[in-house]
């Protein structure tokens, strides 16, 4: 999201005085993964790992919130979707063929062009747009995710704003991110990133979110955090749901 030349600290400061969110060395770190971003052994392997584990949160999410049948193929028919952070779009396409109108939003420019291609390629009907969230005259929407993306952000509280005013009454919004523990700064950051699993410089420890903290910026705007659910790795397992929050935690969040 910017000049390598500009730091995580500087572009927070500006944030603060600006209404901004993007940091422009974060949009261009991811955007310059854009080509690479389908590939499922390439740079973003892991996110292809996570997101089915996603993916599975999401659904019973919107089956619970909306009492959905759970053996219809597309329980978001008839309604729409927000992606914000969507990257090159591996949340929007299965959403998209959950039945929903998605739209997607991603700070760098080559992840939406990348994103729309591959949709059309796809044979998907999804719309992508690049820059703020707060900028896009886009409406409202009945789900609004945002996934392992409020850790990279200038303000996360400016963030969490407009991601509430995309949010149509009776909407239903879902966030991701890493907690910051001792066990995510050991496994996601010196260690992921060390081996080549995640792309080094992806991660800055000190900018992620504990359950707690997020539950609180949340409740600052009149939302109510869900019970966090953990997404966890094991050897066995893999990556998948469960009750330790150490590495990565998951959750719905609704207006009071």
């Amino acid at each position: 999201m910017s000049d390598a030349t500009v730091t995580a600290k500087t572009n927070s400061t500006a944030a603060q005085t600006s209404g901004a969110t993007i940091r422009p060395d974060e949009a261009a770190h991811f955007g310059a993964l854009a080509a690479d971003w389908w590939d499922p052994k390439g740079s973003s392997a892991m996110l292809h790992k996570l997101n089915p584990v996603r993916l599975a949160y999401v659904r019973e999410a919107i089956d619970m919130h909306w009492g959905g049948d759970i053996r219809s193929v597309k329980p978001l028919a008839g309604k729409t979707a927000l992606d914000v952070g969507c990257g090159a779009g591996l949340l929007c396409e299965p959403l998209a063929r959950m039945g929903g109108a998605v739209t997607g939003v991603d700070a760098a420019p080559e992840n939406t062009a990348s994103a729309a291609l591959h949709a059309e390629g796809s044979g998907l009907d999804i719309r992508y747009m690049a820059g703020e969230i707060g900028a896009q005259n886009i409406g409202a929407f009945d789900l609004v995710t945002s996934m392992e993306v409020i850790e990279h952000v200038a303000d996360k509280l400016a963030f969490l704003k407009e991601l509430k005013a995309r949010l149509a009454p009776g909407g239903l919004m879902v966030l991701s991110t890493p907690n910051r523990t001792a066990a995510s700064r050991l496994l996601l950051v010196e260690g992921a990133e060390a081996i080549g699993m995640i792309p080094k410089g992806t991660h800055h420890w000190d900018d992620f979110i504990t359950p707690d903290e997020l539950g609180d910026l949340l409740a600052s705007i009149g939302m109510v955090m869900s019970e966090p659910t953990g997404i966890a790795f094991s050897p066995s397992k893999g990556l998948h749901l469960s009750g330790d929050l150490a590495l990565n935690y998951i959750a719905t969040a609704r207006p009071e």
